[in-house]
């Protein structure tokens, strides 16, 4: 039988079944070892075949079915495997503060990178905005602005009083959306104010760190009233790169591979080569320097902290 896996625990899954059913699944061991280099070899989002099992026990996974797409980041302790955050997505939406706590654009950058390699729209939504200063705002504003001129949608919202939530709601319909982020940007308080009903917990930011803490714990799939599903995931600390050759990395930053076209070497790596037609964008503002160095971040693969200090130079 065949079913989507909208539910994922990492040693279980609830599985909705053609037949309008939900099941919960498990995989047999062998089933980890073929080849796939992954954490979690399924994930939410994942159309999979299952045999029924006997009521009360649980349903085995057999097969997985040719995934569409999805968004992939390095394991935060094994660097060597990778962690699926969801498959077969229409779009992601990418929620990150300004402030309360501080999204780097480091964060952002890999993201929206691993998100175009693996052909997946991104709409970043800026949450929290009424919390933000004159010169926070200032920086929004900027941001927006960074981000909508190299073709990203920017939704701005105080999802905890359901200001801005109609756009990111109209957005949502008919669509398969990943809802990502770091911890204690608001992701379960904007999914319950468009799901009241599911009514998850949600954290408060330390103080002392300006930092979120984890309160979601496992990633689900929620159907939406007028079409469509979300995928609330636990909030992601940082965001490694998986699988990403130096030599493409340029193709992801959309403005870089623009300017990449007019260099003078073919293999141009765009960090020190003379005639480099993307350091003369970068020099003359063409190319924000905040994305430049979200480029070489990758490059290096370095990790995302060690270039912080420099979100929004």
């Amino acid at each position: 039988m065949r079913g989507l896996v909208i539910r994922s625990t990492g040693s279980s899954y609830l599985v909705r079944t053609d037949d309008g059913a939900t099941r919960e699944c498990v995989i047999k061991g062998t089933f980890r070892i073929k080849g796939i280099k992954s954490t979690n070899p399924i994930a939410v989002g994942d159309y999979v075949r299952i045999d029924l099992a006997e009521p009360g026990s649980p349903s085995y996974i057999t097969a997985i079915e040719d995934r569409r797409n999805y968004i992939i980041r390095r394991s935060s302790n094994l660097s060597k495997q990778s962690h699926i955050l969801a498959c077969n997505l229409d779009q992601c939406m990418l929620v990150v503060t300004v402030n309360y706590p501080v999204t780097s654009t480091v964060f952002i950058d890999r993201f929206l990178a691993s998100a175009h390699a693996y052909r997946v729209p991104v709409i970043l939504v800026f949450n929290k905005v009424d919390l933000l200063s004159d010169e926070e705002k200032t920086d929004l504003n900027e941001l927006c602005t960074l981000y909508g001129d190299i073709g990203y949608r920017c939704i701005t919202c105080d999802a905890l009083h359901g200001v801005g939530t109609d756009v990111v709601n109209d957005a949502l319909k008919g669509k398969v959306t990943l809802i990502a982020g770091n911890s204690g940007v608001g992701k379960s308080t904007l999914i319950n104010r468009i799901l009241p009903e599911l009514d998850l917990r949600t954290g408060e930011i330390s103080e002392k760190y300006n930092t979120g803490m984890h309160i979601t714990t496992f990633s689900e799939m929620f159907p939406l009233p007028e079409g469509g599903w979300i995928i609330d995931t636990p909030g992601i600390k940082g965001f490694g790169s998986f699988d990403m050759e130096r030599e493409e990395i340029s193709h992801y930053f959309p403005e870089i591979f623009k300017h990449a076209a007019k260099c003078r070497y073919g293999n141009c790596t765009h960090t020190c080569e003379p005639d480099c037609a993307v350091i003369l964008a970068v020099e003359a503002g063409e190319i924000h320097l905040s994305r430049y160095i979200s480029y070489l971040s990758m490059m290096e693969d370095e990790d995302e902290g060690k270039y912080r200090k420099d979100d929004y130079a």
